[in-house]
């Protein structure tokens, strides 16, 4: 299930928000707080079995062994040890459906025709690599002694199962949310803020990201030698503004959903596609990520406390999983090693000249176009294809497919909103200090954007024009 469908939007939100708000009338703020904290893992869980029925075991059963272990690891003497096998069981599980037919395949072509594996037929648990991250954060930190084991099961439920970051993120911390667990408060303020905030997700994904994902599969199921450059290159910065508005979009809704029953989560994007460099760029993107991999894998490996050489080995390695984190498959390791390589570059000598304010044009032109073509490698469906997609970008070639097939008046004016909303507006408007989702209101103009942005989504997907979220298959 995804929350920009009319299923979720006229049935089951109102549903559990009636669910959850109702008992406020039933007495003592504590017992009231626990039978919400009930309903929400009861519909979390519904949630998820409803798109994959036979995995909410799987789900369980990353729930059952992480407070276990958790348990395990605050009372016995062997911490250590205990850490050493919740963590490779997580990695296991993740291992085994995520990356299984990956490293098959890798098999299978080095063994040649001696001795042959089978692949696996069975779909990928959708936000399998979202909860289990979650759930390594709460051991890791339990063993660091940053927080107490959660003894209270079904608030461990709560904390992986939570159905606004169940799917896609953002990859929320234990140590973030645990005193919201237990004790949290919702306000009128902070559900208006929802709202809004949702409402701006929603259209993020369904007027913008959408359209643009009509265009860039048709473009991407041909060969890009068969395409113009114009187009080619066209497409690719469509891609670029559909994954920013299609994962943002996401991370706005469930922020928004988290808001409406008093929890707040970290931000997962801030405005990406203005920063003046690669490492900036992921100070800006997908910040639950990046923070994870820093705090968990990063510093622990030592950082940049061991010298030049060990820091870009760390680096390389951090970037590597980033990659295979997104999937199992060559392209997206290429990406990663690639935002690893332009990472290690400008720790070497661009960064002395960058971040400064004396070239920011000049520094954002050259972070956008690095970013752009990696994205074309994220996006190719294969490694020699991205190669292709890339090299026609820049070759005079002879080509069947042009762009005027494809870019209408209204997908133009869509990509000039988009690039616009990308970053240009909010810098003004907070030049201006104006904020556009704040806590504190909202005029009635602001009110008639915020409906206009809900009945064109609506409408749209009314219509049909439903497109899965990119990042449910990570």
């Amino acid at each position: 299930m995804v929350f920009s469908s009319i299923l979720f939007l006229w049935v089951l939100l109102p549903v559990v928000l009636a669910a959850y708000y109702l008992p406020q009338f039933c007495g003592k703020a504590g017992s009231c707080l626990k039978f919400q904290n009930f309903i929400l893992v009861v519909f979390s869980l519904f949630f998820y079995a409803w798109g994959e029925p036979r995995y909410i075991l799987l789900m369980l059963l990353s729930v059952l062994i992480n407070y276990s272990f958790g348990l395990l690891i605050e009372r016995k003497q062997q911490k250590l040890l205990m850490l050493v096998i919740c963590v490779a069981a997580n990695l296991l599980i993740l291992g085994y459906f995520k990356y299984f037919n990956f490293f098959v395949e890798i098999w299978n072509g080095l063994a040649g025709s001696t001795v042959q594996l089978s692949v696996r037929t069975a779909a990928l648990p959708i936000g399998i690599s979202f909860y289990t991250f979650q759930a390594l954060s709460y051991v890791v930190d339990v063993y660091r002694k940053e927080n107490r084991a959660q003894k209270n099961f079904l608030h461990m439920m709560l904390y992986i199962s939570f159905f606004p970051q169940l799917i896609a993120g953002p990859i929320v911390k234990y140590h973030d949310i645990e005193q919201q667990i237990e004790n949290r408060k919702t306000t009128l303020s902070g559900f208006s803020y929802g709202i809004k905030r949702f409402i701006m997700g929603l259209g993020k994904k369904v007027i913008l990201a959408n359209t643009f994902a009509e265009v860039v599969d048709l473009v991407f199921t041909d060969h890009p030698m068969n395409a113009s450059r114009l187009l080619l290159w066209g497409t690719a910065v469509l891609y670029m503004l559909q994954i920013y508005f299609d994962f943002s979009g996401y991370s706005d809704m469930a922020v928004g959903l988290g808001r409406m029953f008093g929890f707040s989560f970290q931000e997962n994007f801030l405005l990406p596609y203005t920063a003046v460099s690669i490492r900036d760029f992921w100070r800006k993107w997908h910040v639950s990520l990046s923070s994870w991999f820093r705090e968990y894998v990063y510093i622990p490996l030592g950082g940049n406390r061991k010298g030049t050489a060990r820091t870009y080995i760390n680096l390389i390695l951090v970037f590597f999983l980033t990659g295979i984190w997104h999937g199992a498959g060559w392209t997206f390791i290429l990406w990663g090693f690639y935002h690893g390589f332009f990472n290690i570059l400008e720790r070497c000598f661009l960064g002395k000249w960058m971040g400064k304010g004396k070239w920011k044009i000049l520094e954002r032109g050259y972070t956008l176009f690095v970013v752009l073509i990696g994205w074309v490698i994220f996006r190719a469906p294969d490694f020699s294809y991205a190669l292709d997609y890339i090299r026609y970008m820049f070759v005079p070639h002879e080509s069947v497919l042009r762009i005027e097939r494809f870019f209408d008046t209204k997908l133009i004016l869509y990509m000039v909103i988009a690039i616009l909303g990308s970053g240009m507006i909010q810098s003004i408007l907070k030049r201006k200090k104006i904020r556009i989702a704040g806590d504190s209101g909202i005029s009635l103009v602001g009110m008639a954007g915020y409906m206009a942005v809900l009945w064109i989504s609506l409408m749209l997907l009314v219509n049909d024009t439903y497109n899965p979220f990119i990042y449910f298959r990570f």
